[in-house]
């Protein structure tokens, strides 16, 4: 009798329900251990077959300690992070109990900002000029070197969580003053403008297995401080500018080490025409780009990475989906109301409503790209009409 896989999945916050279900479809026992406060939040209890809670997950050595005395009853397999704040703390138990997949070191390419650009830099890859923030008097060297405006980015948040646009020195010594010990958690970044982009990965030993490539409205640090509608959607897949990000991408994921998984990439082209790497992630993208990478390419990559890991165990290969070759969008905003009322938003196309408090959303899928960009045109104008609200930008994430 084939003995049974069991899956271990880290959530700080409610999310990754799709590979829950996934796993236990493909005969897994399934783990969860997430934080008290989520308690009630809507998981797939029927999929999982138990839930152990903490106040956090990501406090030292009481998660070791946890685990520790999980495994004196359960043979996990594999270690699953469902949240962005929890892939380094899968990284560490994978360390620890000697668990296959990435560790400590590749995972800071994906996820610490400051690993990944020196790295990405050290590999021949652009990217926007930056400095760590540790010495003064280098940092005083670069800012008077590197015109402003600058981003100070905090290294370990998801996102464009907590950066900060500065415009002068006397504005980032301001900033590290008040930072004080938590100072060398940052970077400086020059701000390039242009536009930016994702692709959305799936890596099996190493090669690129499936890659999408979407083109944002507006650059999410814009939205994330001024407000707005957040709006994605897939790029012509002949488009030359398609091309060069998957090409560029792929080069860029193997640099950092990716070997078996999904990832989340972004990029921006200059005002010089050429494309320079932002940043990474590996796990599946937030802002519902699960189900626009579906809508588009006929791929559930939370699905895909809980294949992936049972075939790793088993000594399988994997292969992806084909690309169903479709287009896809989505449009999503802080809303007013509680719970907005999509009603009035009636286009065959539509093919997902987000169902999130304050949050009004959707998704739309054709054949027809143009129609796409249609749709997103006009939703987009009618969202920030019937919709749209402003909040200040959160410096870290709620726990």
């Amino acid at each position: 009798m084939e003995q049974q896989i069991t899956i271990l999945c880290l959530a700080s916050y409610c999310k990754g329900t799709t590979f829950l279900t996934a796993a236990k479809q493909l005969g897994c026992r399934v783990l969860l251990v997430t934080r008290e406060k989520l308690r009630d939040e809507a998981w797939p209890r029927q999929d999982i077959d138990e839930i152990f809670y903490m106040p956090r997950l990501s406090t030292q050595p009481d998660i070791i300690y946890a685990i520790g005395y999980l495994m004196r009853a359960e043979a996990i397999d594999r270690i699953v992070p469902l949240d962005d704040y929890d892939v380094p703390t899968a990284a560490l138990l994978r360390e620890h109990f000697r668990i296959s997949g990435l560790g400590e070191t590749v995972t800071r390419h994906f996820r610490d900002k400051l690993a990944m650009r020196l790295k990405a830099r050290a590999e021949g890859f652009r990217v926007p000029e930056f400095t760590p923030v540790f010495n003064h008097a280098r940092l005083s060297e670069w800012m008077n070197r590197v015109s402003p405006p600058w981003l100070l980015k905090p290294r370990m948040e998801a996102g464009a969580m907590g950066i900060k646009r500065v415009n002068s020195a006397d504005e980032v010594w301001h900033w590290l003053n008040e930072l004080g010990d938590q100072q060398s958690y940052f970077l400086l970044e020059r701000f390039v403008t242009g536009d930016v982009f994702h692709v959305d990965t799936i890596m099996w030993q190493g090669k690129v297995e499936f890659a999408l490539a979407h083109v944002y409205g507006r650059p999410p640090i814009h939205v994330a401080h001024d407000g707005g509608v957040f709006v994605t959607r897939t790029m012509p897949r002949r488009d030359k500018n398609a091309k060069a990000l998957l090409a560029f991408n792929a080069k860029l994921l193997k640099a950092l080490g990716m070997v078996n998984g999904v990832s989340h990439t972004e990029f921006i082209k200059g005002e010089d025409g050429e494309f320079y790497f932002l940043e990474t992630a590996a796990r599946v993208g937030g802002a519902n780009i699960e189900q626009l990478v579906e809508a588009a390419g006929g791929v559930n990559l939370w699905a895909e990475w809980a294949k992936m890991e049972v075939a790793q165990v088993k000594g399988e290969t994997y292969a992806a989906p084909p690309d169903a070759g479709k287009y896809a969008g989505v449009l999503i905003c802080l809303a007013k109301q509680e719970w907005p009322d999509l009603s009035g938003y009636q286009a065959a196309e539509i093919v997902y409503r987000v169902h999130k408090q304050q949050h009004a959303g959707l998704i739309v899928a054709s054949e027809s790209q143009a129609r796409v960009e249609e749709l997103i045109a006009e939703y987009g104008q009618r969202f920030a009409h019937d919709f749209l609200a402003v909040a200040p930008p959160l410096d870290t994430a709620p726990i």
